[in-house]
């Protein structure tokens, strides 16, 4: 039996810091994403007749410190579904990997897909988030399309994403500014770790998470597309504000980050749609609408002659190939 899943990464507009439960991944408040069209992984499992599971990332054979994670991720699904088949994952990453791309969303996503079509659990969307969410918290989200959401819970069952409007008609494209695709230096993992237990700031942010998430939800039910920008933007930097108030202090940000936040308030000085939201990454996603669209990229592109610029669209949920 085998079967290949495909799920697109989400960008979170309400971002998820920092853990409560590692073994289940509980977040310690709710979070709000939209899922893009641009970047997606492609995951193939096949149940082979072997006692340890093989995995390629993008046609290479991982070693067993590489794929560390995802043998992890397989012995807990097999204890969870009570089965004992081995898989080899062939999975295939139209993300940057580790520079806050989110590929670990689409790639946990795409592989509970692929266990579940090939294991035929008959899982339901918020099941499946479930499942997706044991190997990659993110991993919940992207199993919808559009706007969601993702409940904190407080156990494996009760954690899990819902969809807001999968389908919004609402002008809103983003512009993702890639600085550098190269692994980062502190992983997500470890750095919601450091904030948690080092920020001074981290009980301030569990607050302003539950109101600005009740804000952005009115805001996306009316539409009201300044209004989003403005509250994603304002929750993105006060995320990277915990990494700079822990201790020791870090930062995802390159100089590039910095710049590419000052020219964003330019455009909008100028009148010009842009509002810029950031995960543990140094890149930079620019929310924009079809008719600021290429005047924020062309601005970015003269001003910056070291990055690329990708156009996303609002993407969809879960898919089979």
């Amino acid at each position: 039996m085998t079967r290949t899943a495909r799920a697109f990464t989400n960008i979170a507009l309400i971002k998820y810091w920092g853990k409560k439960n590692k073994q289940w991944k509980l977040p310690y408040t709710n979070s709000l994403s939209l899922t893009l069209d641009r970047f997606y992984t492609d995951t193939k499992l096949t149940i082979i007749d072997s006692d340890k599971d093989i995995v390629s990332l993008n046609h290479k054979i991982l070693n067993d410190q590489e794929n560390k994670r995802i043998l992890n991720y397989l012995d807990t699904v097999r204890k969870l579904y009570s089965f004992e088949d081995h898989f080899q994952v062939d999975t295939v990453n139209h993300v940057p990997t580790s520079a806050g791309f989110a590929s670990s969303a689409s790639g946990f996503a795409a592989l509970a897909g692929a266990i579940n079509e090939t294991k035929q659990l008959n899982l339901n969307r918020q099941e499946l988030s479930i499942l997706a969410r044991n190997g990659s918290g993110s991993a919940s989200r992207s199993i919808y399309g559009g706007f969601v959401e993702w409940i904190a819970g407080d156990s494996n069952e009760t954690s899990f994403a819902k969809p807001i409007d999968e389908t919004p008609k609402i002008d809103l494209v983003l512009l993702s500014v890639v600085i550098n695709q190269q692994s980062k230096k502190i992983s997500s993992t470890n750095g919601m770790e450091n904030s948690v237990k080092t920020s001074p700031f981290y009980p301030n942010w569990v607050t302003l998470v539950a109101s600005e998430l009740q804000e952005i939800k009115q805001a996306i039910a009316k539409k009201d597309l300044q209004k989003i920008g403005e509250i994603a933007e304002h929750n993105a930097m006060s995320m990277h504000a915990l990494t700079l108030s822990a201790n020791p202090s870090f930062t995802y940000f390159a100089p590039e980050t910095i710049r590419i936040i000052q020219i964003v308030k330019e455009l909008r000085q100028k009148g010009i749609f842009a509002y810029a939201t950031i995960d543990a990454g140094p890149n930079v996603k620019i929310i924009c609408t079809k008719e600021s669209l290429e005047k924020v990229q062309t601005y970015i592109e003269q001003q910056l002659s070291n990055v690329n610029t990708v156009i996303a669209n609002i993407g969809s949920g879960i898919q089979y190939i």
